[in-house]
């Protein structure tokens, strides 16, 4: 093939479902990748798998492909996703029970397998980057460990013929270069082209982002259509230079500044990204507009693999206890301070000793600390405590003490509201990339 199309039907696990469906009956498709994993997603996936061992998959595949399926099928545009979280061959099912009862003959899944490398992590006692010391030596109960894997056992799946690709933890672009690299026949240390498909998939993988959602600010980058945000798609060469577009007529702008926004989101050095399949250089990316919603990229570079892929690992850390109270009208600020410093000082009277503590006032200092306003003091701010605990239970004191004081003072509070979880904290570490090994199951009629 001379030119394909990959669109982005999710940008986050709990993403919008109809933009998707617009591309998969709209967009000419040859691909429709959806990328739904965050640093502790598969981590959550486990703890839900441990209760049913049906579970631990994205919560909303189901919903989504009862809406993509049949237009997908329609138009012979293929599945590639990491919905599979923590429990893929589980998800694989699922997808095969809908697709069954939606009437869609002879259809297949590939369902990629390897990187749960939970005893992997302890036979080889790997470090953690940011406990600084071996597994061993951490005392951390930890409950996951995966692989970013990259666009192996993508490839042996598409080659299959799926209809449909679910994995688990696959590193956000390669789940768009292994559609590419698939199509177009590049070697796989061809590193000019695998860095630039992987800036394709990353300009695509956070989905509304690179179509105006993230980018839109009122009155300083103003963006009409977002309550009906189009997602995005490429149109890929051989060469491996694209245009970023959507569908014509669906809410949301594609620009030169939305595009090179989402170029820098979350890449720490633009001439090294560090990928499963490549270490990517983005500092040469040239971004051309050549019509309305239409731009072209190219000048993305790339230099040989590392030898390591990372893990993420998820553990036990505890529990979180919040309240929060509003306050509203005069002297609102000076009310919601004193509400926290009484809740501080309730903690000393019943002697509770927090691990960790943050008293703030949303509205005022909650996100950048003690700044100075330039509208005047707020007429409302809410009163937020947070506490990191050692037990549930002294997590459930934390919300009860801030709705004390509704009667127990300052004047004026309500709105009150009180939770109690636990914390799931990630850690990271290296393994060698030998030690991971892809494999694909197949699931059809």
């Amino acid at each position: 093939m001379n030119k394909i199309r990959i669109g982005s039907g999710a940008g986050y696990a709990g993403d919008r479902i109809e933009p998707a469906v617009e591309l998969a009956q709209k967009g000419q498709l040859d691909y429709l990748v959806f990328e739904c994993l965050a640093e502790r997603t598969i981590a959550i996936g486990q703890k839900q798998k441990k209760q049913d061992a049906n579970k631990g998959y994205n919560e909303l595949l189901e919903a989504r492909m009862r809406a993509v399926l049949p237009s997908c099928y329609e138009n012979c545009v293929r599945i590639v996703t990491n919905m599979g979280a923590a429990n893929p061959i589980a998800a694989g099912h699922l997808v095969m029970r809908v697709a069954k009862e939606l009437g869609l003959a002879s259809f297949k899944v590939a369902v990629v397998l390897g990187d749960d490398v939970l005893p992997e992590l302890h036979r080889l006692d790997l470090k953690l980057n940011e406990a600084g010391v071996a597994v061993s030596q951490s005392g951390k109960d930890i409950i996951s460990a995966n692989a970013y894997m990259g666009i192996e056992g993508l490839l042996e799946a598409l080659e299959s013929g799926a209809n449909m690709v679910i994995a688990g933890r696959v590193a956000d672009p390669s789940l768009f270069l292994a559609p590419m690299v698939h199509e177009f026949g590049w070697p796989q240390d061809d590193w000019e082209k695998l860095g630039k498909g992987t800036c394709i998939g990353h300009l695509l993988e956070c989905a509304g982002q690179i179509t105006g959602g993230y980018f839109a600010d009122p009155g300083v980058k103003d963006v009409i259509g977002l309550a009906k945000l189009g997602f995005p798609l490429a149109e890929v060469d051989e060469s491996g230079d694209a245009v970023i577009t959507k569908v014509e007529g669906s809410g949301g702008v594609v620009c030169e500044a939305t595009c090179k926004e989402q170029l820098l989101y979350e890449i720490h050095r633009p001439d090294q990204y560090f990928t499963p399949d490549v270490v990517a250089d983005f500092s040469n990316v040239s971004f051309i507009q050549q019509g309305d919603n239409r731009v072209a990229v190219k000048g993305a570079n790339g230099s040989v693999r590392t030898q390591t892929l990372k893990i993420s690992v998820g553990y036990n850390d505890g529990f979180i206890g919040e309240g929060e109270i509003s306050f509203a009208g005069p002297n609102a600020v000076a009310r919601g301070q004193l509400a926290l410093d009484i809740v501080k000082e309730r903690f000393s009277v019943c002697r509770f000793e927090p691990i960790e503590a943050r008293y703030d006032l949303v509205g005022v200092n909650a996100l950048h600390g003690v700044t100075r306003s330039t509208h005047g003091e707020p007429y409302e701010v809410r009163a937020r405590v947070a506490v990191r605990c050692s037990t549930f239970e002294d997590a459930v004191f934390v919300g009860n003490e801030v709705e004390t004081l509704y009667t127990n003072g300052p004047a004026g509070g309500g709105g009150v509201a009180k939770s109690a979880k636990a914390v799931l904290a990630m850690d990271s570490c290296l393994i060698p990339r030998d030690q991971v090994h892809a494999t694909i199951t197949i699931l059809e009629d």
